[in-house]
């Protein structure tokens, strides 16, 4: 059975639908929900570590039989996105535009599969004011003069995810920022008035200088960060919160399993329970699940230290995007992963081994049933994905025949995510075939001094062989490998 650590409750727990936990029959599906990418800039590795992670999640549950409804939104409006709209004089749908295609190509390049949905905030604006209202009409929500704040206070399970004391809440403290510290918490905005110093726009616009704003029956403005979340996750896995359109059943449904990083713990996370919660009065996730830190030559990222990497920056240094979602399966979700250059480079030459040494191989058959029931073991084990990946080599360097081996990799690639599937038999080299054959001769009779240089003037060729007692095995490596895996 899939065990996960479950943050809300600090404890490893057998996975199970919440439909499926209550006693109610279910058909295996269920909802997943990521905080996706706030489109500001392009993604950086950190960034990937916690969606390569959803990624895997998402293939372990389908591995296990459960049909994923996997959603993602789309932050495309919020203060990161106006800053640097403002500070580069664009608008701030250019900005977000720009950077959501960004990050879709690198999506791809890091073979993480597409999620069912990609919402937009900004083409969910209707839904966050069904929840505001939602929050102001049960009293767990008020109208400041620069906005509508959620009042901590009132509600009771406040800290419950992040372990937080309302002991130290303010009576009447706000902040109107989306990020903020432990040390700073107090009511938080739902919805942001435009700022008096800056001229707004009627409409939503793209225009420089205008901050976007949209009418709401309590004032225009625009939403919080907190509650984009709510509104659609709610929205795409429990049911339209507070539309009359649906069925009321289906109104506020607790969602099975929400992902991030470890960093949206709080207050983003803390404070998406908060909202959706004291709207619905049910349960708003069942299983959290935070992916940790990644680290930079043993440091946190920032701007300051000039450590902060995108996808483009591997690339522009000889590195596949298919090396830093192996290196991300080298550590525990739950675990800081440190990543450096030399630890990316000693990836890329394992990925590249395991790639020559799977094209070599004849067509997949039956696999080695004992290996694939200690991957599946690990995997369930809260995904040791690590352990995954041992086994999986400990399966390549079996006496197994690579037929069933071929096999048994490829069912364990299905989680892994390292695009095996799209290998096709390494092909030998025009002359290669002659030069293998004379040099057995050679050393067959002892001369292998002849037989080495035929060895060297092979790998200069890109193959290399290996002498064994059933005769000579040959691989294709790196280059040649590399062009027959589909872009």
């Amino acid at each position: 059975m899939l065990k996960l650590y479950n943050f809300l409750s600090r404890k490893i727990e057998d996975f199970k639908s919440f439909e499926n936990s209550q006693g109610k029959p279910t058909d295996n599906v269920v909802g997943l929900y990521t905080c996706g990418p706030t489109v500001y800039d392009y993604v950086h590795i950190g960034n990937w570590r916690t969606f390569v992670f959803g990624d895997i999640l998402r293939r372990v549950l389908e591995f296990n039989g459960f049909k994923v409804k996997y959603v993602m939104n789309i932050t495309d409006i919020d203060d990161k996105i106006i800053a640097a709209a403002r500070s580069r004089g664009l608008g701030f749908r250019e900005i977000a535009a720009k950077y959501e295609k960004g990050f879709f190509q690198d999506l791809q390049k890091l073979n993480i599969k597409r999620a069912d949905h990609y919402p937009r905030a900004t083409e969910n604006i209707d839904s966050m004011i069904k929840l505001i209202l939602r929050l102001l009409d049960k009293g767990f929500a008020y109208k400041a003069d620069d906005g509508v704040y959620f009042s901590v206070g009132k509600f009771k399970n406040y800290g419950k995810l992040s372990g937080l004391s309302k002991a130290g809440l303010k009576k009447g403290a706000r902040i109107n920022a989306d990020l903020y510290d432990k040390e700073n918490w107090s009511d938080f905005a739902l919805w942001k008035f435009p700022s008096t110093s800056l001229r707004t726009s009627p409409h939503p616009s793209s225009n420089p200088g205008l901050e976007p704003s949209w009418e709401a029956p309590f004032g225009k403005g625009r939403p919080g960060w907190h509650i984009e979340c709510s509104a659609m996750s709610m929205k795409y896995l429990s049911g339209e919160p507070f539309g009359s359109e649906l069925r009321a059943e289906l109104h506020g449904r607790t969602i099975d399993l929400h992902t991030g990083g470890v960093d949206l713990l709080f207050p983003h996370h803390e404070n998406e329970i908060a909202q959706s919660e004291a709207a619905t009065g049910k349960k708003f996730v069942n299983f959290w699940l935070e992916g940790e830190h990644l680290l930079v030559e043993g440091e946190k990222m920032a701007k300051s230290l000039g450590n902060i990497f995108t996808l483009s920056d591997i690339s522009k240094k000889g590195f596949e995007p298919l090396a830093l979602r192996y290196l991300f399966l080298t550590a525990h979700y739950r675990s800081k992963l440190n990543f450096t250059w030399k630890s990316l480079e000693a990836v890329q030459n394992a990925l590249f081994n395991l790639r020559s040494e799977v094209a070599s191989w004849d067509e997949p058959k039956i696999g080695c049933a004992g290996y694939e029931n200690d991957f599946k073991e690990a995997i369930n084990n809260d995904l040791d994905i690590p352990k995954a990946l041992a086994i999986m080599w400990e399966t390549v360097k079996s006496d197994y025949p690579t037929s069933a081996r071929h096999q048994s990799v490829l069912v364990m690639d299905r989680v892994l995510g390292l695009g095996l599937e799209k290998l096709e038999r390494a092909e030998l080299p025009k002359g290669a075939k002659e030069l293998i054959e004379k040099r057995e001769e050679l050393r067959k009779g002892g001369n292998f001094k002849e037989s080495d240089k035929l060895r060297k003037e092979l790998q200069k060729m890109g193959v290399y062989v290996e002498d064994t007692p059933q005769g000579p095995k040959w691989k294709v490596k790196k280059g040649e490998v590399l062009d027959k895996l589909e872009q």
